[in-house]
């Protein structure tokens, strides 16, 4: 018990449980924005389960072949694959272990479903970390794209298509993700510079990211309130979502003009609760 217990706590850091976390809330809400988790509990726990093996699996992946990288930024470097205690070759099998028992048990529920999970995972792990991240600060927008898939998947499970509410729903993710991102790469940018990783500060300037973090911010509160009406929030729901995507754009704006550390953090930390409170929201219309 106590060598599972240390094995456990050396393991559980390379999921990011708290990323994983608000990735899975995404997309437990787009499910629920079509069915009532009380009607179909065992499919919401099938969903729960495979959505959190494969997005975990993608993230293990995307730490092992970033370990080199990791192993030269403080904010990274005390990472369990930088600091040894678990070998490259065990967090690859790991990884891939997970991420074919998440997709695998996805493509049993059904087939779309599954195929929008593993599109997330392709395009999270080949198509971002291995192709991309090293090369282009641009390719935040295809890790975007991937953030978009478990909401994506979510609804498409319970409406048996792609519609178009689902694809608005993935939209405000990936539109959500630089406002998150960009933010955090802001506040690290010397860490990224040493590991020699392009992001929109260094490529472009504060004041570019910041308006990019604007515009973007913009784009993803409007298209949540497209989505949060085709879902058929209530009034009442529409009004807390108005007063949230307010919340962003004050804030968004507010970096722009007057900039400072202080505001770009209290944004990357607000982005968060914003994507959290509005999942919540379509959680309670979905109940």
């Amino acid at each position: 018990m106590k060598i599972l217990k240390t094995k456990f706590k050396q393991y559980w850091p390379l999921i990011k449980s708290l990323q994983t976390a608000l990735l899975l809330i995404t997309g437990l809400a787009g499910y629920m924005s079509t069915r009532c988790p009380a009607h179909n509990l065992s499919t919401v726990l099938a969903l729960a389960g495979s959505l959190f093996l494969s997005i975990s699996g993608s993230t293990v992946l995307n730490m092992w072949y970033d370990r080199d990288i990791d192993a030269k930024m403080p904010r990274t470097s005390k990472r369990p694959l930088p600091t040894g205690k678990i070998t490259s070759q065990e967090a690859l099998i790991f990884g891939l272990t997970i991420s074919a028992l998440g997709v695998g048990w996805a493509l049993t529920m059904n087939l779309l479903y599954g195929a929008v999970v593993f599109a997330g995972l392709f395009f999270d792990v080949v198509v971002y970390s291995m192709w991309l991240k090293r090369r282009t600060a641009w390719s935040i927008v295809w890790g975007g794209i991937s953030g978009g898939m478990p909401i994506l998947a979510g609804r498409a499970l319970g409406v048996g298509q792609l519609d178009w509410v689902g694809l608005t729903l993935s939209l405000a993710v990936l539109f959500w993700i630089p406002t998150h991102i960009l933010t955090f790469s802001m506040r690290y940018h010397k860490d990224y510079q040493s590991a020699g990783v392009p992001t929109f500060p260094s490529t472009y300037g504060f004041q570019a990211t910041r308006v990019i973090i604007a515009i973007s911010s913009v784009i993803a509160a409007v298209a949540m309130g497209v989505a949060a009406y085709g879902v058929g929030l209530t009034w009442g729901y529409l009004r807390l979502m108005a007063v949230l995507s307010a919340g962003l754009l004050v804030l968004a704006v507010g970096s722009t003009v007057h900039p400072s550390e202080r505001t770009n953090f209290g944004l990357f930390k607000y982005a968060s609760l914003y994507m959290l409170s509005s999942m919540l929201l379509l959680f309670a219309e979905g109940i």
